[in-house]
């Protein structure tokens, strides 16, 4: 499988192609209304257009793929459904490449020297897309924000080891009043990159957001019966950005935002008291995602947006579980997060072999991603149904992104 963009369609298209003797991605594509078939290499192919979604849709299904299509303003807009299927990599796991890379990552000088060039990138990034990263970062360090903290942390907390890893480049991962401070510019930085010729910020969470929201609703109105969404709760909930489209989502339902770092939900309980209040305000609580202490069967919906790419495979399973537990019977547990097949399109950018990355941007991929092979190594909806789920779908809810979503059997 190898891809190609069309920028101005936001789309992908997908070219069947035998030059991978490692990985293997399934995927069943559905043509659109539109006939969008282009030829490459004599052959032709199928197009996959990724676009924003809104509350009403109409569908079409094959076996293992759907197409709605909806709009939002003026633009129209399609979302892909699709199942896929991933066997490893040769960059990921316990390979030479792997380890040789997580020595080099030890070497403190290094590794100091990969962080300060991550963050200058992902910062300078930001700006050129009229992002205001420093300033955004100052509002924050320079406010009231550190009141919020002896009401939010639970001192009791042990902190699993992989958490303590440094990531994101920062030393101490999440847990320092810089990451809080800057982990919504980061946002919105990953919004514009990954819608990249939408119009504005606000265009592009439209789409991201959009769609990721409407997959979770059509989820919960197909397999719950529609039953009333009352209780949601946000795992990773970071300083509230996802938990908040959630609230503002399902305005009748009690939104609980957790996390594992103090210092985001500081951030997410300031920012929440600045704005409007809300008829069911946000509660925000200090736990782990694996082993929350919250009361079994106390949710409708159970939502992870893009965490489980930052941890191992025995958390992500742990988390998955725990989801599981928490939700009633009929809830809906939604995960978003990096699509599997738009990595590999990534991966093809890089390395004529589709399966292969370039040994310095693997490098400097670790060094801010360190669990990132373990995340597309994980077959998610298989530890869904594990867990006990049913009816698992993924959708490709923009052009990086998969939602997937399962149901708690009655």
């Amino acid at each position: 499988m190898a891809f190609c963009a069309h920028a101005k369609l936001n789309s992908l298209c997908a070219v069947s192609s035998s030059s991978s003797a490692t990985a293997r991605v399934t995927v069943t594509v559905l043509t659109s209304s539109t006939g969008c078939a282009r030829m490459r290499n004599g052959r032709q192919t199928n197009c996959v257009i990724v676009r924003a979604a809104s509350s009403s849709s109409s569908s079409s299904s094959s076996s293992s793929t759907e197409v709605s299509r909806s709009s939002v303003g003026t633009i129209p807009k399609t979302t892909l459904y699709q199942e896929g299927e991933l066997e490893r990599p040769r960059w990921t796991g316990e390979t030479p490449l792997s380890r040789l890379v997580g020595a080099l990552i030890s070497f403190k000088p290094l590794y100091s020297l990969l962080k300060l060039g991550a963050r200058q990138v992902l910062i300078s990034t930001a700006e050129k897309t009229n992002i205001p990263w420093r300033d955004m970062r100052r509002e924050i360090l320079e406010s009231e924000v550190y009141n919020e903290m002896d009401s939010i942390q639970n001192n009791s907390i042990v902190y699993p080891d992989y958490y303590l890893n440094p990531f994101h480049a920062y030393d101490v991962g999440n847990l320092s009043w810089l990451a809080a401070a800057e982990a919504e510019a980061a946002t919105m930085s990953m919004m514009r990159r990954t819608i990249p010729d939408a119009s504005s910020l606000d265009e592009a969470k439209q789409i991201v957001r959009g769609n990721w929201l409407q997959a979770i609703e059509q989820h919960h109105q197909k397999y719950s019966g529609n039953a009333m969404v009352k209780d949601i709760l946000d795992v990773g909930c970071s300083v509230g950005v996802s938990t908040r489209y959630l609230a503002d989502k399902f305005p009748s339902a009690k939104i609980t935002g957790l996390d594992l770092s103090p210092y985001f939900l500081a951030v997410a309980q300031f920012k929440e008291k600045q704005s409007t209040p809300r008829k069911n305000p946000i509660s925000w609580v200090h736990a782990n995602g694996e082993h929350t202490g919250l009361p079994a069967k106390s949710f409708d919906i159970v939502s992870i947006a893009y965490v489980l790419h930052e941890c191992p495979a025995r958390a992500i399973v742990n988390l998955v579980k725990e989801a599981f537990r928490l939700l009633r019977p009929g809830g809906t547990f939604s995960v978003t997060d990096n699509s599997v097949v738009t990595s590999m399109t990534i991966m093809a950018l890089y390395s004529r072999n589709f399966v292969e990355l370039s040994p310095v941007l693997f490098t400097l991929m670790k060094s801010t991603e360190p669990f990132l092979d373990e995340y597309y190594l994980t077959d998610l909806e298989g530890t869904m149904k594990e867990a006990g789920f049913v009816n698992v779908r993924t959708i490709l809810t923009d052009p990086r992104h998969r939602t997937m979503t399962g149901t708690v059997p009655y």
